[in-house]
């Protein structure tokens, strides 16, 4: 009985040692297969087409809508980007000021008691035209301010004063390409004047 067990085992043994020799002696080249070569991945190529759906009539409304308002929004889209800063500026300074008012300087409410009557004063004196209603008060309370309130009074003089050039050199050069451009319209009309009379005179 051990001895059959024996035998049985050592030819087991001998069957695995003789299939591993004969594996390591055989020197054929191993071949690596790739994914795309197995039965199993294989996909058969398919032909797709995009067709594009039909356009129906909403659709052509929409876009024709689209196409017409298109000038309009990029318009509304230029002066919002023009007003809106000027919008946030106005905006920030109404904050500003509502601070100041908020928690004013002690000597703030008796300067602007006296700029305040400055313009009744001016007022009162301006009764004569509306010219002087304009110009007493806002005189009187110019002078009020810049009293107080120097080194302001000096900048807002200075941005005044060369808006009003800039505003003085607009007009004086438009008034000059006026006076210019208009004996230049004339002088081809008295130039076709003197050619017909001339052609007229040959005629005769």
């Amino acid at each position: 009985m051990y001895k059959v067990g024996g035998v049985a085992g050592v030819s087991g043994t001998l069957g695995l040692i003789s299939t591993s020799v004969l594996a390591a002696a055989d020197d054929k080249p191993s071949t690596t297969l790739s994914v795309d070569e197995l039965s199993l991945y294989t996909t058969t190529a398919r032909k797709i087409q995009h067709v594009e759906p039909e356009t129906g009539p909403v659709e052509e409304a929409v876009s024709t809508l689209r196409k017409l308002a298109e000038p309009y929004v990029t318009w509304c889209q230029g002066v919002y980007g023009t007003v809106k800063p000027k919008v946030d500026g106005t905006v920030q300074f109404g904050q500003n000021s509502y601070a100041y008012l908020k928690n004013p300087p002690p000597e703030f409410y008796p300067r602007a008691g006296i700029i305040g009557f400055a313009g009744i004063l001016g007022l009162f004196l301006g009764r004569g035209s509306r010219l002087k209603r304009v110009v007493y008060p806002t005189g009187l309370m110019a002078v009020g301010a810049s009293m107080y309130y120097p080194q302001e009074a000096v900048t807002i003089a200075k941005n005044t004063g060369d808006s009003i050039y800039e505003l003085a050199l607009q007009a004086y050069v438009s008034v000059e390409k006026l006076i210019r451009d208009t004996p230049a319209s004339k002088k081809p009309q008295q130039k076709d004047q003197a050619e017909k009379s001339s052609s007229g005179e040959t005629k005769a």
